[in-house]
């Protein structure tokens, strides 16, 4: 009986000694990461965009139905800067993929001199409503451009 108590107390402390994989998300994750590459562009030029979407599926429970990536002025906007839609795009139904990267060329619209921009993801998908019927949110993630005027 001795025997089988130290065996017992012997075995739960290398369980509880081995390491679990502990996927870290923070909060930024929520909505997916995103990275631009360049950062500094002109119109004409090509943009490569990628979107991870782990931690949001698998942390957060956030399955993105559609995606939309834009160009848009962050702050002081004076509504002659509207956002500029790079893409719309959705992840490979019933696929495992987690990620969406892709290239596209800045476009030739009126940039302003001396002004911010940022590239935005938009994730929207569908939550479950009160009375068990879904509707859709979106939540956002963005990443600071130049853009050469």
């Amino acid at each position: 009986m001795r025997f089988g108590l130290t065996a017992i107390i012997a075995s739960a402390a290398l369980v509880s000694a081995a390491p679990h994989t502990r996927q870290s998300c923070p909060e930024a994750t929520r909505f997916g990461v995103l990275d631009v590459s360049p950062t500094t562009v002109s119109p004409g030029d090509s943009l490569v965009i990628d979107a991870d979407f782990t931690c949001a599926i698998n942390y957060f429970g956030i399955q993105p139905e559609y995606t939309d990536y834009y160009i848009e002025v962050p702050v002081n906007n004076n509504d002659y800067e509207p956002p500029i839609l790079l893409a719309r795009r959705t992840l490979p139904s019933g696929s495992t993929s987690t990620s969406d990267q892709f290239t596209v060329e800045v476009p030739y619209a009126n940039y302003f001199q001396n002004t911010s921009y940022v590239v935005i993801l938009d994730t929207t998908y569908p939550i479950t409503g009160s009375n068990g019927s879904p509707y859709y949110v979106v939540g956002g993630v963005e990443v600071p451009i130049t853009v050469n005027v």
